[in-house]
């Protein structure tokens, strides 16, 4: 295909320049061919390529047929003479109808038998394409030098095409065909097995997110910014009975915040989930491998995201030092992220439109958010709807209460005007937050980890 200098380059992005277009496509094709399948679809194949370019990639690609004994069918985008005259078989079509169908090399007889022949050195196909056109209601000269409209041009050429014996003939051929009791082609899918599949998808896909500056590294960034900003905020809030208030507010912002802003990763799930319905229907790999893939090229930068960003808000922030401490909030804010992650993939697949997606995501988190019980206490949420079943869905709900309980692990004291008061844990989390004490932090983290999980296997 013509592509030996370029094939140290990137394919290239919003972020790099990489190939042309006309590059771009032939790597296209070539993806295609790879499998050499018995049947090949090629929507203009030439498309942004120049007259040169079209007709090699052409010649090679009937080669390969030829060689192969292939079938390809491909619609031609203002093909040249020499790209026209090496198609077999032309078919045209104008609203729907058949002005055409039968060896390329008798077209020119058809056009010429029923009044418009092609002009010396004119191309042929411009000279069909131009008469059966009418989108701008173009006129015709047939013999004699008459001149009729592209409607009534077309209206000929279907009713002669009709009647014609290349009609007949076509139609005698499908019959027969369908008389034959030929055996099914077997579809084998891909010819790598699913762990091969899952290793080379996970490669591709964690190359991919290391190389686009918009997938995690910019999501970083601002990660790392806002972190700053909360632990900045919320240092040296004291040890006074007010000081609860803030702790919460500093939790509840990063389950909140922090994991809503991973609906960012959303275009870049797009388009992936573009390139995943093409490969998948031309049989290269399953759902199963892509969805393992993606997640496991995504953990390493969600680890990333949830520990160094997670670390300068939690030690600048005046709140309960430790390195258990430390560890179950990082746990916790990584299985919100996988959580979310999935969320988004799960809406990719479904509403495939950049605005709409983003709007869908961002809604979804926000009826959970406010139903994580922060904004609105739990026994104040009004039933039926918002404490059953959103208040149970929300991951939010669990998320919290295993911050409050790992901040509030142990007794704590505050002073309120001078005066020393013992707060207990229970006291704050079932007095103060109404947080369910049946069960440990450890049973909060569990339960988000199980959410994502389960929006991995929907995913699948």
């Amino acid at each position: 295909m013509g592509l030996q200098e370029a094939m140290n380059t990137r394919i290239g992005g919003w972020s790099l320049k990489g190939l042309s277009g006309g590059q771009k496509r032939r790597v296209s094709i070539c993806i295609e061919i790879l499998t050499r399948p018995k049947l090949l679809f090629l929507d203009e194949p030439t498309s942004g390529l120049d007259s040169a370019a079209s007709y090699h990639v052409m010649n090679r690609i009937i080669k390969i047929a030829q060689e192969d004994m292939r079938t390809i069918v491909a619609s031609i985008h203002q093909p040249s003479s020499e790209v026209f005259e090496l198609f077999d078989n032309l078919c045209l079509l104008s609203y729907g109808k058949t002005i055409y169908f039968g060896s390329s090399s008798k077209a020119n007889e058809f056009f010429a038998a029923n009044g418009f022949p092609c002009p010396y050195m004119r191309n042929p196909s411009d000279h069909y394409l131009r008469t059966i056109n009418k989108d701008f209601d173009d006129i015709e000269e047939g013999f004699g030098k008459n001149i009729i409209s592209s409607g009534k041009a077309i209206d000929t050429l279907v009713k002669s095409y009709e009647s014609s014996e290349a009609c007949l003939n076509v139609r005698q051929r499908v019959l027969t065909i369908c008389q034959k009791n030929g055996r099914l082609l077997e579809n084998k899918g891909s010819q790598a097995g699913f762990i091969t599949q899952c290793k080379v998808l996970t490669q591709r896909s964690f190359l991919n997110m290391y190389r686009d500056l918009g997938y995690y590294w910019l999501r970083f960034l601002i990660y790392l910014a806002l972190c700053l900003c909360i632990g900045t905020v919320f240092h040296e809030i004291g040890s006074d009975y007010g000081s609860i208030q803030a702790r919460s507010s500093m939790l509840v912002f990063v389950v909140g915040f922090l994991t809503f802003m991973a609906i960012g990763g959303f275009p870049s799930f797009v388009e992936e989930m573009k390139l995943f319905t093409r490969e998948r229907l031309n049989g290269h790999y399953g759902v199963g491998a892509f969805v393992i893939g993606n997640t496991l090229s995504s953990t390493p930068f969600l680890l990333l995201i949830s520990l160094v960003p997670g670390a300068v808000a939690y030690y600048l922030a005046d709140v309960q030092k430790g390195i258990d401490h430390f560890a179950y909030f990082f746990l916790m804010l990584f299985a919100c992220m996988m959580l979310v992650e999935s969320l988004m993939m799960i809406v990719a697949s479904i509403v495939p439109d950049f605005l709409m997606g983003i709007i869908t995501g961002a809604g979804i988190q926000g009826i959970m958010m406010l139903n994580g019980g922060f904004f609105r206490l739990p026994k104040d949420l009004p039933m039926p709807i918002w404490k059953y079943p959103v208040y149970y869905l929300a991951f939010h709900k669990y998320a919290i209460q295993g911050f409050y309980k790992n901040e509030y692990e142990t007794f704590t004291y505050f002073t309120d005007g001078g005066l020393a008061i013992i707060v207990t844990r229970d006291e704050i989390l079932r007095d103060i937050f109404q947080v369910e004490l049946n069960y440990s932090k450890w049973g909060d983290i569990a339960i988000v980890f199980g959410m994502a999980d389960f929006l991995f296997l929907v995913g699948w």
